[in-house]
């Protein structure tokens, strides 16, 4: 018994692709980067789980730096904008808390948004949130301007720090090693490092957050920006 040959498939009755936009990009990056890590995340390796070209996603996204800016705003979305309870200071708190948590949690991101910030509405919605906040505090608009960029580059850089000592296997080690220098000074050599040793190492990752923001948004209120020449 013969059989005829199969016949090809006409690519006409294949499924058609879904069509591509920046969403759904967006969101296919967002399954790689949380199957497989933020560096898996290329424009490489997402044109290949959707089926496509690498130059058809450069009509959307320009390189990978600007895929991983649209990642990081993505996420920004769950940033608390509308917290409650305690004065525009203890808010304002709660809103960077809230954005470093969020870094926490994606720290390879971080290291993304220190050099390609993000520009997507989740931003521009944190942005005008804690502008909001330190006009309730009746901030000047100039030192609540460069107050907003000085706040979240100090958490983001927070962010990318323990990323850093997170994947360092000997973190631990250094840390041991850093409290043993600092409790094993001359008190005569280093007299301000023998008082303090104790100090330099106190407080928890929580209360030491706290107060960095609350010492900065205080320099932010109190501190006016340069005057341009000529100024009065």
């Amino acid at each position: 018994m013969t059989t005829s040959p199969r016949t090809p498939r006409s690519r006409r009755e294949r499924p058609a692709k879904p069509a591509l936009t920046r969403d759904g990009i967006v969101a296919a990056a967002m399954e790689i980067m949380q199957a497989e890590g933020l560096q898996a995340v290329t424009t490489r390796r997402l044109a290949q789980a959707l089926d496509t070209g690498p130059a058809s996603l450069y009509v959307y996204v320009r390189n990978t730096a600007e895929l991983h800016a649209a990642i990081l705003d993505e996420l920004l979305g769950t940033v608390d904008l509308r917290p409650s309870g305690g004065d525009w200071r203890d808010r304002l708190e709660q809103v960077l808390t809230s954005y470093a948590l969020v870094l926490f949690g994606h720290p390879a991101l971080a290291h993304s948004a220190l050099v390609t910030r993000p520009s997507g509405r989740h931003y521009i919605d944190l942005i005008e949130a804690l502008l909001a906040l330190l006009d309730e505090g009746d901030v000047p608009p100039g030192q609540a301007a460069w107050g907003v960029d000085l706040l979240l580059q100090f958490a983001t850089a927070l962010a990318a720090e323990q990323s850093a000592r997170d994947e360092g296997i000997d973190a631990q080690d250094q840390w041991d090693a850093l409290s043993r220098a600092l409790h094993g000074v001359s008190g005569s050599a280093h007299p301000h490092i023998a008082a303090r040793a104790t100090e330099l190492l106190s407080g928890s990752p929580e209360a030491r957050l706290s107060w960095s923001f609350q010492m900065l948004i205080n320099g932010v209120l109190h501190t006016p920006i340069p005057r341009k020449e000529g100024q009065a």
